[in-house]
């Protein structure tokens, strides 16, 4: 196959793990693992004796499907499988630059990195952390949201931009 095909593949599987993520986030990470994921939403009321979460464990779940297609992949010599590999591996690097990063702040990189959309990114998962039940809740997507928060950046971006 031509190689543009497996670029194209792994730029579908990106944009598809969003669809995972939130439907994960949904329905396993505020059902039945949240015991796992409830720290992420209390982060100040559990005492922290290391760096990282019992919520870390996501990023451990999520890597796996990618690990077993590069396994896969180069063991039956499948650029198909690769090619998810990679789509699935870049959204995880995105879901890192922005969830750890960008809005917890767990990594001190791009601290002055605030365009609107990012800015819309941050708003969307705001709300998201207002609600500290697993029954409650909104935006458990990451790098797609409800169209009213980029409208809200925009909006305070004129506001800012007349001062």
């Amino acid at each position: 196959m031509n190689t543009w095909i497996y670029i194209l593949i792994a730029v579908i599987t990106f944009f598809l793990m969003e669809g995972v993520a939130w439907f994960t986030h949904k329905y396993v990470m505020h059902g039945f693992l949240w015991n796992l994921h409830e720290d992420h939403h209390f982060p100040n009321h559990h005492k922290k004796t290391s760096f990282f979460e019992k919520n870390d464990w996501f990023f451990v779940i999520f890597a796996a499907p990618a690990m077993l297609g590069y396994i896969l992949g180069s063991l039956f010599a499948s650029t198909l499988l690769l090619s998810i590999a990679v789509g699935i591996t870049l959204y995880g690097f995105a879901y890192f630059i922005f969830h750890e990063v960008v809005f917890h702040r767990r990594v001190k990189w791009l601290k002055g990195w605030k365009p609107t959309y990012v800015r819309s990114v941050i708003l969307a998962h705001s709300m998201h952390h207002r609600h500290h039940s697993p029954a409650d809740g909104e935006c458990f997507g990451m790098l797609v949201f409800p169209y009213r928060y980029f409208v809200a950046e925009v909006n305070k971006k004129r506001e800012r931009d007349k001062v």
